[in-house]
């Protein structure tokens, strides 16, 4: 945030000083916020922007400024007592939202996740990571979440590559099961499930997995850490890429087929 105040500054050709007039504040102040010293309120980044005719940046300033402690966490620091209190610690989010847009590119979305591949998934992630075992608690709290896309007050339009259908997580019987559970899933009013094919021509490059709640805010999952958008422009960026991705992906009975021989194949 420092960094980008101060060159907003320099762009506009203004001092320390100059700045400091227009804002009609002390030079320190600008001084002490340009060092990351002071963290300016809501107020200065208003008053920052409008002294260096920038108007148009301050609301994703604003909203950087904010989220700025929370914009990148790593895994370790949300995960170091286990995995069952992350997807509790989620719930209020996902209650709250209306509108769901989720991406994924090798494994099932969480909120269409069966019990067996939760826990398989979930195993994986804890073993690698070398968590605290308290994978059945998670895995039954991912999927007491998912409650959300039954009761008729929020809307869930998800996107999956093929691959997701043939990256084996658990065993056969728990990849039948949650494939299964994909067509039925299907039927529900509240979700609209598109499948990318593999052979389809790509309009956008692949993308890393993330969930865009309403229009607000954007997790994307990294191997390290969870990122959280916020800003505005960066927030429409994903709303651009899922409307792409949503151009190549098929529905209804199309989906229904690649996901039909995607069970077939496990014999």
């Amino acid at each position: 945030m420092a960094a980008r105040l101060k060159d907003l500054r320099l762009d506009s050709g203004l001092t320390m000083q100059g700045l400091a007039d227009r804002c009609d504040w002390n030079k320190a102040k600008t001084s002490r916020i340009e060092a990351a010293r002071t963290t300016p309120s809501d107020a200065d980044i208003r008053a920052w922007c409008a002294a260096c005719d920038a108007e148009e940046q301050a609301a994703d300033l604003i909203a950087s400024s904010r989220s700025a402690d929370s914009m990148y966490v790593e895994w370790r620091r949300t995960q170091r007592t286990g995995l069952r209190r992350l997807q509790q610690a989620n719930a209020p989010l996902y209650e709250r939202t209306q509108l769901f847009r989720i991406y994924c590119a090798r494994v099932m979305p969480g909120l269409l996740q069966t019990q067996g591949y939760a826990h398989a998934l979930l195993s994986l992630i804890a073993d690698f990571r070398n968590l605290p075992n308290d994978v059945s608690e998670a895995a039954a709290a991912r999927v007491d979440r998912s409650h959300i896309i039954r009761d008729g007050l929020h809307r869930v339009v998800i996107l999956i590559e093929e691959d997701v259908l043939t990256h084996r997580i658990g065993h056969d019987a728990v990849m039948a099961g949650q494939l299964r559970y994909l067509l039925t899933a299907m039927s529900y009013p509240a979700v609209s499930l598109g499948v990318i094919p593999r052979s389809r021509s790509r309009v956008i490059w692949g993308t890393e997995t993330f969930t865009m709640f309403d229009d607000k805010r954007v997790h994307i999952e990294l191997l390290a850490a969870k990122v959280t958008v916020t800003t505005p422009t960066e927030v429409e960026l994903y709303q651009r890429a899922f409307a792409r991705l949503a151009e190549m992906a098929v529905y209804g009975p199309r989906a229904r087929s690649l996901i039909s021989r995607a069970i077939d194949a496990l014999g």
